[in-house]
């Protein structure tokens, strides 16, 4: 698990306690639609919802939008991931839940008909998910990947796609172990392998999936042999990073969302950036990164402003959008949205079904803020107690495991690990520590597998 920014804290100092606020801490969006979590791991949704894929029941008057974010689970939601018209996310304990379009079987509940509740689909062991336009992953605590839904380009690398069956309903097990990541485009898979490879399946007409050919494959196949560490898939284009922080890409770049200066196809995978970019999120027809600075950067089809760069033009060229303090990213078919470090969520481009959720239907071109962030969010706060113990406390994300280390000289620092502890349902976390006035004392929390 990535640590968060570390903040150092002397003994000496008293400051006040954090109260259980809640912080945006997690995003995802695929079609016309946005879903985020909460520190409290609470759900919510808003934009599009003529399927049903944000979960809130509603199917009447056909008025099936939003523009407000509404909660649709309270607690417990660890992971989520939209497609297209449907949305997936995970519970504590691993268990799989769905709601949305379920035409060709995304949903995986074995049957081919809608809904606008959560259902769970999986009890449990399910450790991440993703939604393509029109089918889903997941893997399991072993390492093994599952498919379902629609397999008409072979997408779900189960070795079909003839007869005219080209979907499923029911998951079925595609790769048996190993397996680290996943991401699912409009028609094709990638997936990362525990040496670092990486492996596509599906559509590739447009060379998304980078093996040198524009052959479509219904088995996945390595693209690359090692060192990848993060994939993104867009409708026809394909991310990845390296573990030197490098940014690769493939595919369709009609838009320019590969941001390699030019509007050419690529079958093969080109860099892009050469060092330093921390997290890649792949839209329809546009992409974002993040470097270690918290910039923010973004390329490609820019018709409904998704870029947030205040025009309404494409760019074939890597642009910033800002500066610093960006710590999550998600994009769309024609939306973006991103997280700043105070757990604030951000949102810009198309918005003709509220999925920007700033309460109207008109799309901007600047990043707009949708959900305020909290002052010290993943900041220590401390109080000296009267017993001489240091009581340290910590908003993070609920159900995160978190240690305290201390150290006596920041000159050169080595770290004593001390305690670790889960943060409760509001995300709060609270250590209690006895200082060394004499040694001066300095402390960090960290995240933790």
């Amino acid at each position: 698990m990535k640590s968060f920014p570390i903040w150092l804290l002397c003994a000496a100092t008293i400051l006040s306690i954090t109260g259980e606020a809640q912080s945006v801490t997690k995003i995802t969006a695929r079609g016309l639609h946005s879903l985020f979590l909460k520190s409290d791991g609470s759900l919510w949704a808003v934009g599009d919802n003529g399927n049903g894929q944000l979960g809130d029941g509603s199917t009447d008057n056909g008025n099936y939008n939003t523009n407000r974010p509404e909660q649709i689970v309270a607690t417990n939601i660890t992971a989520i991931a939209a497609g297209f018209y449907h949305s997936l996310f995970l519970k504590i304990g691993g268990s799989l839940w769905a709601m949305g379009d379920n035409f060709y079987g995304e949903l995986g509940d074995g049957t081919f008909n809608n809904t606008n509740r959560p259902e769970q689909i999986v009890a449990t062991n399910v450790t991440a998910i993703a939604a393509g336009d029109f089918h889903s992953l997941f893997l399991k605590n072993d390492g093994s990947l599952w498919a379902m839904g629609n397999n008409g380009n072979g997408q779900l690398g189960d070795g079909t796609n003839d007869n005219g069956n080209f979907y499923t309903n029911r998951s079925e097990q595609i790769v048996a172990t190993n397996v680290t990541a996943i991401a699912a485009g409009g028609n094709h898979s990638l997936f990362l392998k525990s040496d670092g490879g990486l492996w596509a399946m599906g559509d590739n007409g447009y060379g998304g999936l980078g093996d040198g050919t524009f052959n479509s494959t219904n088995r996945p196949e390595q693209i690359v042999a090692t060192n990848v560490t993060a994939i993104a898939a867009g409708y026809d284009h394909s991310l990845f990073l390296k573990s030197d922080g490098s940014l690769w890409v493939m595919g369709y770049n009609t838009d320019g969302q590969l941001g390699d200066g030019s509007f050419n196809n690529t079958n093969r995978p080109e860099q892009i950036v050469a060092t330093n970019v921390t997290a890649i999120a792949a839209g329809e027809y546009h992409s974002l990164f993040l470097k270690n600075d918290g910039s923010l950067w973004a390329m490609g089809n820019n018709s409904a402003g998704q870029l947030g760069d205040g025009t309404y033009n494409n760019t074939n060229r890597p642009e910033q959008i800002v500066a610093g303090n960006v710590t999550a990213i998600a994009a769309g078919f024609g939306h973006s949205l991103f997280i700043k470090s105070d757990g604030s969520l951000w949102a810009m481009g198309d918005n003709a079904n509220g999925q920007l959720g700033d309460g109207t239907f008109i799309n901007t071109n600047r990043p707009e803020q949708i959900v305020a962030g909290i002052p010290g969010f993943n900041q220590i706060f401390g109080q000296l107690m009267g017993d001489g113990n240091m009581r340290l406390s910590f908003v993070g994300i609920a159900g995160t495991n978190y240690a305290l280390d201390r150290c006596f000289n920041l000159s050169s620092s080595n770290w004593v690990p001390q305690l670790t502890n889960p943060a409760g349902a509001g995300g709060v976390l609270v250590f209690t520590n006895v200082p060394n006035m004499a040694t001066n004392n300095f402390w960090r929390i960290r995240s933790v597998p």
